[in-house]
């Protein structure tokens, strides 16, 4: 049986249980609050433990390494619209220790595009597009240094309310401690 097989089995079983019940709630974060995280599998159920947060608590938004890597991309706009629309009155950018991100090469990801079939031709078109691939695709050093980052560019926002705190944090993906790398509230 194929994953997605799997998972249309399992989906079928917890409708017709009713097993969706148990996490009725609205559109709108009952902490008021927006968390950026990054989409590490350790964090799935060990982050919203760790922040003491629940199923309809706060907006989620999940990406590579928490990055906020461009100011008009699909994150600032999400974390704009979690603010202005969906009554998100503060924002969590949460990076974590040993991350995929920290320490990337972008040549090691464009040689696996290689040998998954993509074309020297495929990446000049994007560079042709104007977009640079290796900075496009390149890691970072040092996490606290890039959630710190992150938390600039969120504040720094045109469009960002200057009354709304945004706050830095890194988690151990073990142990789920976070420690505070930007206080918003300070700013």
């Amino acid at each position: 049986m194929k994953l997605l097989d799997e998972i249309l089995e399992f989906n079928t079983e917890f409708v017709a249980e009713k097993k969706y019940e148990e996490f009725a709630t609205t559109k709108l974060p009952n902490k008021r609050m927006v968390v950026l995280t990054c989409m590490d599998t350790r964090l799935v159920e060990l982050l919203p433990r760790a922040l003491n947060v629940k199923n309809g608590d706060i907006k989620l938004i999940k990406n590579a390494g928490a990055l906020v890597t461009h100011p008009f991309g699909s994150i600032m706009r999400s974390l704009l619209v979690a603010v202005y629309e969906l009554q998100a009155d503060e924002v969590l950018i949460i990076g974590h220790h040993d991350c995929g991100m920290s320490g990337m090469k972008p040549d090691g990801i464009m040689e696996h595009m290689r040998k998954r079939g993509k074309s020297e031709a495929a990446l000049d078109t994007i560079t042709y597009s104007g977009v640079d691939v290796r900075e496009w695709l390149k890691g970072f050093d040092n996490v606290e240094e890039s959630v710190a980052h992150s938390v600039s560019m969120v504040k720094k926002h045109p469009l960002m309310p200057n009354d709304v705190p945004v706050h830095g944090l890194v988690i151990h993906p073990s142990t789920g401690k976070l420690d505070l790398v930007v206080n918003g509230y300070d700013n």
